[in-house]
């Protein structure tokens, strides 16, 4: 890129919109030209507004902006798009509002992930999906358009089925050990999840069953037609801080080097600045992938899969592990982010 395009963060206070901040710091095509959070921290510098909670510094260049509310009137001008980490209920008004002025949304939010002219995108799987944004434009008389990540969860899950197609997959059930951080800084009590497992996730288990088939469907011109297939879902929260791990089991009747194969042949993105050179590595440990020894593979944007092997029914499982709040949040959006930027979808405002 000859010149950085101007963005900015909506919802840049909390977990997922530091995260944004973090990883936009030093990006080769994007500069952080506004952030935003509520009424009580508008006006306030980012760093005077912000609980900043991650192992790195807060970003100079970032902490010394003015926060402004969440409008898409007050954004500045020269910023043509926004990443959004702003909660479903919310974000619904709000990234239509951002859209209907022009701006390209890259949204992190559950809000329009199943509406069907919106792209729902892992751009290794799917990226041609992204031909809904002129179909999306017209039909709702938008001068931007709104771009999804899917859930962090199912983010780690497709990445790992999409290889599996052409091996006849149909049937997925997976249980997951999700991370805290997924929850955000108050999401869960300590006193709730320390030396606990809570075996319920609010919409969760909904979320990887109604986007899996959409991800993995085929764009024809006008819509996606979702891929024949079925995924069942256990969503556990885990004392761990950052990473979610799932336990899988797929109907792929291969050998498990056959299944391996596949899996790392998940071609990775050229050109993009947050693109892992692999997206899937596939471990040959007995006891791999962990949390705390995987999750930062590749600057957090790979998943790791290990134990591969028969299921004594029928099929294959395997054990899968990812970084929720990187590859499963604002790495993702900003992934995709790049992908439009380079297939020219972000033009002037």
């Amino acid at each position: 890129m000859s010149k950085l395009i101007q963005v900015g963060v909506l919802g840049a206070t909390g977990a997922v919109g530091q995260r944004f901040c973090q990883l936009l710091e030093a990006h080769p095509w994007f500069e952080v030209g506004a952030v935003t959070a509520s009424e009580r921290s508008a006006g306030k510098y980012y760093k005077d507004a912000v609980d900043w909670r991650l192992s790195t510094p807060l970003p100079e260049n970032i902490g010394d902006l003015s926060v402004i509310p969440t409008r898409s009137t007050d954004m500045p001008d020269d910023v043509k798009l926004v990443f959004s980490s702003l909660p479903a209920d919310i974000a619904e008004n709000v990234e239509a509002d951002y859209a209907r002025e022009g701006f390209g949304v890259s949204s992190n939010a559950a809000s329009y992930r199943m509406f069907d002219d919106v792209p729902l995108i892992i751009p290794e799987v799917n990226k041609d999906h992204a031909k809904l944004i002129e179909l999306q434009k017209a039909q709702r008389g938008w001068g931007g358009f709104i771009v999804t990540n899917p859930n962090c969860s199912t983010i780690m899950l497709v990445m790992t089925l999409k290889p599996l197609m052409e091996l006849g997959l149909t049937d997925v059930k997976v249980a997951t050990l999700q991370a805290v951080s997924g929850a955000g800084y108050t999401g869960v009590s300590s006193m709730a999840i320390l030396d606990n497992v809570v075996p319920y996730i609010g919409g969760e288990e909904e979320k990887m069953q109604t986007e899996t088939p959409k991800i993995l469907g085929a764009f024809n011109g006008t819509k996606v037609v979702n891929a024949d297939v079925t995924v069942s879902a256990i969503c556990n929260r885990v004392p761990v801080i950052d990473g979610h791990t799932e336990s899988v089991w797929v109907d792929v009747d291969a050998s498990p080097e056959e299944v391996k194969q596949a899996m790392a042949s998940l071609q990775p993105l050229k050109g993009l600045p947050s693109a892992p050179e692999r997206p899937i590595i596939v471990r040959e440990e007995e006891d791999r992938p962990q949390p705390r020894l995987d999750r930062d593979v590749y600057a957090g944007m790979s998943v790791s899969v290990g134990r591969v092997r028969r299921d004594v029914v029928k099929g294959t499982k395997y054990t899968l592990m990812g970084h929720n709040t990187v590859r499963g949040a604002a790495g993702a959006s900003i992934l995709n982010a790049e992908m439009l930027a380079a297939e020219g979808f972000l033009k002037q405002r």
